[in-house]
């Protein structure tokens, strides 16, 4: 199996020389564990000034900074501003989500004729890796220094046979890099010595006004169908056209504007938390979604090499969470471009395979862009 690479534990390995640099790269303890392990915190800046802030706890993006059409900084994820918070009441905010994000209905699934049980997180079912995900342990720096392409920080993390009710020791590597065109890229790779399932994603809240709720954002995701799901949100199984739904984004239209209607697919979600099956073939680089606020002017735009989109409304933010800034992250306050595999796909013959073997190599990209308009 892959082994970690030692680095240096002072700053010497921020900012290493190179022959052409751009941005930086700062690192700082955030806190630490019950356990007393240190939490690290990056801060990765651009030439534009676009600031992330990045901690080894989840490899969360605690911090994302983007200007608006007149210039101004502000952060438009949102999270805490001390480690305690992400301790003690954290719905993934900005984490890295794995070995599988979204749901496994029934948290079972049959791999070359075994059932493997997952631990339960979801009522009946697992969710976002099970009781303690890639989001919730801490994953170790590999590398972090400004390059061509701008401040890049290297995280891996060992996910060991049996893990959460998963086979197989699964390496995982994740690096961030901020770019220079004003782009948190994030690529991922993974190996196995065991067949296994490997579905990770990313998992920021964003509000591109940096405060209040996220109705008047106007979305675009470029898909003509979506995974209807029941009760439990699991998906039945049909890949069903977005024609006369409210679900549908091929015109760009307010989040707002259709999310309270009278649909079954709504009221299971209490809004959208559905999987939408993207106009590309998977493992293209492509855009998957794009966001705008007209106040700000500030545009998103989500790239991806996977073959759903899991867009989710903030529906159960309830007030109970006060975030940076003493901001009470309110219902919808937020909302979540998830892009992955399909839920429940190893117990849905027809959806993409998340299967991975010994041999071969797991590889996602996500990319998003922040630009003005």
């Amino acid at each position: 199996m892959k082994q970690p690479i030692e680095i240096q534990s002072d700053s010497k390995i921020i900012s290493r020389a190179m022959s052409k640099t751009n941005g930086s790269i700062n690192k700082a303890i955030f806190g630490k564990m019950p356990d007393g392990a240190p939490v690290e915190i990056y801060t990765l800046r651009n030439g534009n000034g676009m600031e992330s802030q990045i901690m080894t706890l989840g490899g969360t993006v605690t911090s994302l900074k983007t200007p608006d059409k007149n210039g101004r900084l502000d952060d438009v994820v949102l999270g805490y501003e001390a480690l305690d918070g992400y301790l003690k009441n954290n719905p993934y905010f900005g984490g890295l989500i794995g070995r599988y994000g979204n749901r496994i209905g029934g948290a079972e699934f049959i791999l070359d004729g075994k059932t493997c049980v997952l631990a339960k997180n979801h009522g009946l079912n697992s969710l976002h890796g099970g009781v303690k995900g890639f989001d919730k342990v801490i994953w170790k720096t590999i590398r972090a220094e400004a390059g061509a392409d701008g401040p890049q920080l290297e995280l891996y993390y060992l996910s060991k046979d049996g893990e959460e009710g998963f086979p197989g020791n699964l390496d995982v590597t994740a690096i961030y890099t901020l770019t220079e065109d004003n782009a948190l890229r994030l690529n991922f790779s993974a190996v196995t010595d065991k067949p296994t399932l490997c579905n990770l994603t990313h998992h920021s809240y964003f509000n591109l006004a940096g405060r209040g709720d996220i109705l008047g954002h106007e979305v675009f995701i470029n898909a003509d169908k979506f995974t209807p799901v029941n009760e439990s949100l699991i998906p039945t199984g049909e890949l069903k056209s977005l024609d006369g739904t409210p679900l549908d984004f091929r015109r760009p239209t307010a989040i707002g504007a259709r999310i309270d209607s009278d649909d079954e697919q709504l009221k299971f979600g209490r809004g959208y938390d559905h999987n939408w099956v993207i106009n590309k073939p998977a493992g293209e680089l492509g855009l998957v979604a794009r966001t705008t606020e007209a106040a700000t002017g500030r545009i998103l735009e989500v790239f991806s090499t996977e073959p759903g989109l899991q867009f989710y409304s903030g529906n159960f933010l309830d007030g109970s969470i006060t975030g940076k800034g003493g901001t009470i992250y309110k219902r919808r306050h937020g909302f979540c471009m998830e892009p992955q595999h399909f839920p429940d796909s190893p117990n849905k013959p027809n959806f993409p395979s998340a299967v991975l073997r010994p041999g071969q190599v797991y590889r996602n990209t996500i990319i998003c862009k922040f630009s003005t308009g």
